[in-house]
């Protein structure tokens, strides 16, 4: 797939115009503000620190690479110019070649816009589209608001791991969510 192509524009709750797209190299600079801002507001992300602008352009070029080649499927939402949301869904090898794993991330104040269920609903496309038979994520299990996103378009708990992640001083479990495709 190339990158920067436009999959969806649509209109969010909030009455801001959305565009949903294939990330490009010119967002390396705004994806870097999007993760660390995310980081910076302590979300329920695994990552822990803020990225500098050296480790977030090797994390581009990996994922234009692999977006090229199909291994993956990218997407940001972009409001008024600016990346606020990322996601992916990464399809895995061998004999679970016909499972896809997802993740997203959207900026605080872009929340409960319906921004993120959109980008849901056109990864399960695009994730039907490759024949793709099961879908799965993982979330802390403090994540209340993406626990019910997930919920409304079918994935369901699958298991659970105890204190797999620590923040703040406190131990959270990981939920594991599937969804039939």
């Amino acid at each position: 797939m190339k990158t920067g192509q436009v999959i969806l524009r649509f209109t969010a709750r909030d009455g801001r115009e959305v565009v949903l797209r294939t990330p490009r190299w010119e967002d390396l600079d705004d994806l870097m503000e999007f993760i660390n801002s995310v980081v910076e507001e302590g979300a329920d992300i695994s990552l822990d620190r803020k990225v500098s602008r050296e480790e977030e352009a090797e994390w581009l070029g990996r994922r234009l690479a692999d977006l090229e080649s199909e291994r993956i499927f990218c997407l940001v939402a972009e409001v008024e110019g600016k990346v606020i949301a990322n996601s992916e869904l990464t399809v895995k090898k061998g004999h679970s070649s016909h499972v896809g794993e997802i993740g997203i991330a959207i900026r605080k104040g872009y929340r409960d816009a319906g921004i993120g269920s959109e980008m849901l609903r056109t990864l399960i496309a695009h994730a039907e589209k490759k024949g793709l038979r099961l879908l799965t994520l993982d979330i802390f299990s403090t994540n209340d608001r993406a626990r019910h996103v997930y919920e409304k378009v079918g994935f369901k708990e699958t298991g659970r791991i105890p204190k797999y992640f620590h923040k703040n001083n406190k131990y959270i479990d990981r939920i594991t969510m599937a969804r039939e495709v």
